[in-house]
């Protein structure tokens, strides 16, 4: 797109967002709308008034630097946010005065907040600072989110705004555009502009935000197409980093964040232009409408690698998912997302981000997904019968490396076998490479752990110091007592794959992968037997001959209760999903286990209380050897 949208292009900022504002009581009196996600908004937003707003406090955002933590001050900015955005959504439903007073307040606080942006990327610290520099404000995803919030609030609310607390709506205009519109034209080296083909769900994330309060918070003219062209230039330079297969090298979490934010922002310059923008899928952004889908292990759980997390524990936006398949026309991804359709329980949450919920709110083809059996677009779904998750039989993403298959084209019974190969230096990397995650009936028996909770450390020098980070902790080979590196140079080679009706399968060199040069090769090869259920992983290596060496062993990271004896293991999978058997040929391995208690909620909300790491020592097999280790249902 050029960087400049044309003249005439665009829609009037009243009109430009594609969702009617508050003054439209065809779309916003209470009875038209679902009333289960009406009455949790109420019930919530009722709580809030009988507390004080929260306050971010400028010791909390201090913490960053003195302790590393960043969750205090996060955590009270985002119940501030969330606050403000349930009253939004309550005083555009009853119109009443009390609400549209607690939008008034929550709007004021945030104009008078001394920052927006999130302590962990603000650079004050980097030019010694302890709080924010308000003659300097920093453009990351926490001022685009509040940019974006005040835009949609201004949108919904304008009138009764004006009517309640003139003058408030000229505030909002200001000091987005001091905090950041001028700053995003004006500086272009913020890292997150992806203009050197560094693209990530940054990228996408602030330019969808930037794109909404520019089109709704600048008047008409020259300055709004230019910074309305910019933004979509941006969404552009994500869209074309994606790869062919639609892949996302953060995880399937950080899909939300990343494509689903460029399919929303698309969708709102299609809304704008009157189509003449946006409307326009490129292949690889139709493929990422499939990447959830193929990701997915059963019920909520998912195929993580990098920081995502293997199950869905936050309330996603499955509208936007849903439609966007219907878009695209892809049957597959729209069945996955209808099944997370709960009739009778909320449409969805406003933790998510008010553009988001308010055009969930306001689907009526959403709203009709999982009535009386239906999936609202039969012509996209297929059929007007209830749904299910496709679980497609086999993935395979060359783009990433990542591998999937199992037994049967839509169901998650017995084992799943799923391997990453890759390399060591992608987008919120983990020294992963060659690991293996083996679900049982769609729940993770092998795992990957995932991320804890963020702090100074997770991004800084010390990430690898962080235990889930580290190739110790994934199912990989620890080599001559030599971890994996990080870097995009330590990486997976020969790699191949096939899949058949009677079995599927990857083999791939993970030599590459480790920081030392005798190791000559260790192959590693892992097979789903579609008729037996089993799978097998066989490991040859080649060494280079050393005396007294370093331990070699294989680690396997397991999720559940363990019961080992000499020669097998027994391990039951969480949620009572069953049992598996773990064996290994030579059974004169030695095999030990080490526990790992676990203690952070993003770990424990996943896991459980611990997680175990069964080590096979293969270091008395000598410097060319083979180890096959497999698993079955039992």
């Amino acid at each position: 797109m050029p960087n400049s949208t044309p003249a005439g292009l665009l829609a009037a900022p009243s009109d430009s967002l594609p969702v009617p504002p508050a003054s439209d009581r065809g779309v916003w009196s209470a009875e038209r709308l679902d009333q289960p996600t009406l009455a949790a908004v109420r019930k919530r937003a009722a709580a809030d008034v009988v507390r004080p707003w929260p306050v971010p406090l400028a010791s909390a955002f201090a913490r960053f630097r003195r302790d590393g933590d960043r969750t205090e001050y996060e955590n009270a900015v985002w119940a501030r946010d969330k606050r403000l955005s349930r009253a939004a959504v309550m005083a555009a439903v009853t119109l009443e005065p009390g609400w549209i007073d607690a939008v008034v307040d929550g709007v004021s606080l945030l104009c008078e907040q001394s920052t927006w942006c999130w302590p962990a990327h603000d650079d004050v610290f980097e030019r010694g600072g302890m709080v924010p520099d308000i003659a300097r404000p920093y453009l990351d995803l926490g001022a685009g989110e509040v940019a974006a919030q005040l835009a949609w609030i201004d949108h919904l609310l304008g009138a009764q705004l004006d009517e309640r607390a003139p003058g408030l709506r000229a505030r909002v205009r200001h000091e987005v555009d001091v905090r950041v519109l001028t700053p995003f034209v004006a500086r272009r080296d913020w890292h997150w502009l992806g203009l050197h083909g560094d693209a990530h769900n940054w990228t996408a994330w602030i330019h969808g935000n930037l794109l909404v309060a520019g089109l709704v918070l600048m008047p008409e003219g020259e300055a709004r197409d230019r910074l309305v062209g910019m933004a979509a230039e941006g969404v552009d330079r994500y869209v074309a980093d994606i790869p062919p297969d639609g892949a996302i090298d953060e995880g399937a979490g950080y899909w939300w964040l990343g494509a689903c934010r460029a399919l929303e922002a698309l969708d709102v310059l299609a809304h704008a232009s009157g189509g003449a923008l946006g409307g326009d899928l490129p292949n690889s952004l139709r493929e990422t409408i499939a990447f959830p889908h193929r990701m997915h292990l059963g019920g909520d759980w998912h195929l993580n690698f990098a920081d995502g997390q293997a199950r869905t524990t936050a309330v996603q936006p499955w509208d936007a998912l849903h439609r966007a398949a219907r878009r695209a026309g892809d049957a597959s991804a729209a069945a996955y997302a209808a099944t997370h359709r709960r009739p009778g329980k909320p449409l969805a949450r406003v933790d998510g981000g008010l553009g988001w919920f308010l055009r969930t709110l306001t689907d009526a083809d959403w709203a009709a997904v999982g009535v009386s059996g239906a999936v609202g677009e039969s012509e996209v779904a297929g059929d007007s019968e209830a749904v299910s998750a496709p679980l497609p039989r086999d993935v395979w993403l060359p783009s990433t490396q990542v591998f999937l298959a199992r037994r049967a084209t839509g169901s998650s019974h017995g084992l799943t076998l799923a391997l990453k190969g890759g390399h060591n230096g992608e987008n919120h990397n983990h020294n992963d490479v060659g690991t293996v995650v083996v679900a049982l009936n769609g729940i993770p028996l092998i795992v990957d752990p995932g991320r804890p909770t963020y702090t100074a450390q997770t991004f800084g020098p010390d990430r690898y110091s962080i235990w889930t980070m580290q190739s110790s902790w994934h199912s990989v080979p620890e080599i001559r007592g030599t971890p994996q590196s990080a870097g995009a140079e330590f990486q997976a080679r020969d790699v191949d794959t096939f899949a058949e009706d009677a079995a599927a399968g990857i083999a791939l060199d993970l030599a590459a992968a480790y920081p030392r040069t005798d190791i000559i090769s260790w192959r590693r090869e892992a097979r789903l037997d579609r008729a037996t259920g089993q799978v097998t992983v066989d490991e040859a290596w080649e060494l280079d001959a050393a005396d007294d060496p370093e331990p070699t062993r294989v680690h396997l990271i397991v999720a559940g209760a363990v019961d080992l004896s000499e020669d097998q293991v027994v391990i039951t999978a969480l949620e009572g999903a069953g049992k598996a058997r773990l064996r290994w040929d030579p059974a004169t391995v030695p095999l030990t286990a080490t526990v790992r208690e676990l203690d952070d909620p993003y770990l424990t909300d996943i896991w459980g209380d611990r997680l175990t790491r069964l080590e096979l020592d293969v270091t008395g097999l000598g410097p060319v050897g083979r180890l096959r280790w497999s698993l079955a249902a039992c």
